[in-house]
């Protein structure tokens, strides 16, 4: 029979999805169908909540914060609470918080087993207080109180039971414990014995794809439907219209290894298509050559750099990629995120690196003064910078003309840097890195972080740069990377400054006393390790990014590649450790996970799959040998 347009519920996970179906829909029927609930999680909630606020105790015109806006009132919580940051970061409360609200939880029902959960507990409890009496919500808020509304109220329950015959959930795979906890508030599962509840629910999705559990995400929850709605009908889409039978027979030999998942196979009428090519390196050096080597051939026949796309498990990998492109002056692109020396957290290292090597920068003074935050607020640094001004010096040296406790928290920011300035004589570059991202804090920062763990990892890969640098530069590993003061040392030159083999080693060369420093090429300017990394630091954010609708080969983690398509993939890493990733390799579910990753990282693929693994990579500045990925 004909269903009016008031009973269809559709979800969706973006809102250009939700835009989407809306417009097809118009265009589709003759009939208005404004009536229909169609939107995210979130959007739905909200028009459900605004209907019900008074029954959800919250006033009609309520607010809703976004992530920085709920970060922001956690610490302002905290300093209001006095609660230790040092012990409990914000971000990290954050977190806690999120989860809690995923996992349909709260403070009350928190299982406690530590002082620290308790202290957590308390601080989630105080939180929710807080937010009420503004009158705002969060977006976990959001879901849990349309849910808790819904659960608790059987007249409202009944209501939307009775409205909404028919309900569609797309990108179900996606799904976490409360949002299918939400979807059975709107449609019961049956009950045995007892009349089906008569509400049609259409779930679309594929178990193979789901690869978000670091977001809460739960891939139980397809099977859940499946077996809780007593699914009788099941469409599987086998029939693939986008990869070649090669590529196909790949991903269904790679994905037939999960033991959990509802089952497909695969198939094309496209014919078997290029064989699949795997290509061991010898190093990841070698690995991003040959990458580069394929691209010149592939541009040679006409294929266009926009269909060449490399794949990678963690961000961290592009660094490597990019050096490759960068020198062969192959324009690239980073989707969905930024070039590796662009991102914050390499810009905030590299800011404290230039401290070293220049207290005067102001720039880097003022990007990392306060990051980590240490108290140092927005009316200390515009007193800094008066007294600056006013003495026509730099940041650094106007410290001491600034009072109270402003001048005291920027004292002690500066003598940090004096203090690591001293600690970093005659070091190697590697050392100062890593030494700078222990004392500075940012990888205790970021480690705090709800996903912080690519960050982290950029951080870690920052190391391998610069170890990677000097020895391409021919300073050598044991090159000290700040100016040593004394009488009569050698310095040690760069032969790639001087044009020479890079492979040869370094040449001592009698001049003014200052070891492991090179003269610039162009300049004639000795420059120490530290600062030619610096400049090359700067010279690779700055070149070769590919302007808008320039053709240019994509980079991309498999994450960033899920839904998109492209002739020719390169998928890069594929070692154990890297990809399947350390932190999976223990853990069946997590190696499922990793599995799954694969199968999305696959078929992504057209025409061509290039699969690429290297017997040797450097990690934390150190080379690290390692076995092919299972």
């Amino acid at each position: 029979g004909q269903v009016s347009p008031a009973g269809v519920l559709a979800v969706t996970f973006t809102n250009k999805a939700a835009k989407e179906m809306l417009a097809r829909l118009s265009a589709m029927l003759p009939v208005n169908v404004r009536g229909m609930w169609i939107g995210t999680f979130h959007g739905l909630c909200n028009r459900f909540l605004r209907a019900h606020h008074q029954v959800a105790g919250l006033p009609q015109a309520f607010q809703i914060l976004d992530t920085q806006d709920q970060l922001s009132a956690i610490k302002r919580l905290c300093k209001q609470h006095n609660v230790d940051d040092e012990r409990f970061p914000p971000r990290q409360l954050q977190w806690f918080i999120s989860g809690c609200k995923e996992d349909g939880l709260r403070p009350r029902d928190v299982p406690v087993r530590d002082d620290e959960t308790r202290r957590k507990v308390e601080i989630y409890q105080l939180y929710e207080e807080q937010c009420q009496r503004e009158g705002v919500v969060d977006f976990g808020e959001l879901m849990l109180r349309c849910y808790e509304v819904l659960r608790d109220n059987d007249p409202i329950r009944a209501h939307y039971q009775r409205r909404f015959r028919h309900i569609l959930i797309d990108e179900f795979q996606d799904t976490n414990r409360l949002q299918y906890a939400w979807i059975k508030m709107f449609s019961p599962p049956p009950i045995e014995g007892l009349p089906a509840p008569g509400n049609a629910v259409f779930a679309v999705g594929d178990d193979d794809q789901s690869i978000y559990a670091f977001r809460g995400a739960r891939v139980g929850n397809m099977a859940d439907f499946v077996r809780e709605f007593r699914v009788a009908h099941q469409i599987k889409l086998e029939r693939n219209y986008r990869s070649c039978g090669n590529i196909l027979s790949c991903a269904n030999a790679l994905i037939g290894h999960n033991s959990r998942r509802l089952g497909k196979n695969l198939r094309t009428d496209a014919g078997e298509g290029e064989p699949v090519r795997v290509y061991e390196a010898a190093s990841d050096l070698a690995e991003a050559q040959w990458l580069v080597d394929e691209m010149k051939q592939l541009e040679r026949e006409g294929v266009p750099r926009s269909e060449m796309a490399v794949l990678y498990r963690s961000n961290a990998q592009s660094r490597v990629i990019e050096s490759a492109l960068f020198n062969a002056g192959l324009p690239y692109r980073v989707y969905g995120g930024l070039r590796f020396f662009e991102r914050a957290e390499i810009k905030h290292a590299l800011a404290y690196l230039r401290l070293l090597e220049n207290p005067h920068d102001d720039t880097s003074f003022l990007r990392v003064v306060n990051f980590p935050a240490r108290g140092i607020g927005a009316r200390s640094i515009e007193q800094l910078q008066d007294v600056a001004r006013a003495s026509g010096c730099s940041l650094h040296d106007a410290v001491s003309g600034v009072t109270g406790r402003a001048g005291v928290a920027i004292g002690h920011f500066v003598a940090m840097l004096d203090v690591l300035r001293e600690q970093t004589q005659g070091m190697t570059l590697r050392e100062v890195i890593e030494l700078v991202l222990d004392k500075s804090g940012l990888i205790e920062h970021y480690r705090n972080e709800r996903e912080g763990e690519d960050r982290v990892e950029n951080l870690e890969e920052l190391v391998n740069a610069a170890e990677s640098f000097v020895m391409q530069e021919g300073f050598g590993r044991a090159a000290v990377a700040l100016p040593v003061d004394g009488q009569g040392t050698p310095l040690t030159q760069s032969p790639a400054s001087q044009g020479l083999d890079p492979d040869l080693p370094p040449l001592p060369v009698a001049t003014s006393g200052v070891e492991g420093m090179a003269p610039d090429a162009d300049t004639g300017e000795t420059l120490s390790p530290l600062a030619a990394f610096l400049t090359h630091a700067a010279l690779e954010s700055g070149d070769n990014q590919a302007q808008a609708g320039q053709d240019a080969v994509q980079l991309m983690t498999v994450h960033a590649a899920k839904g998109l398509e492209f002739d020719c993939v390169f998928i890069t890493g594929l070692e154990e450790g890297l990809f399947p990733h350390e932190n999976a390799m223990s853990d069946r579910d997590s190696l499922e996970e990793e599995r799954r990753l694969m199968y999305v990282a696959i078929t992504r693929a057209r025409k061509r799959l290039y699969l690429t693994h290297s017997q040797t990579r450097l990690l934390h500045g150190q080379t690290r040998y390692n076995l092919r990925s299972r």
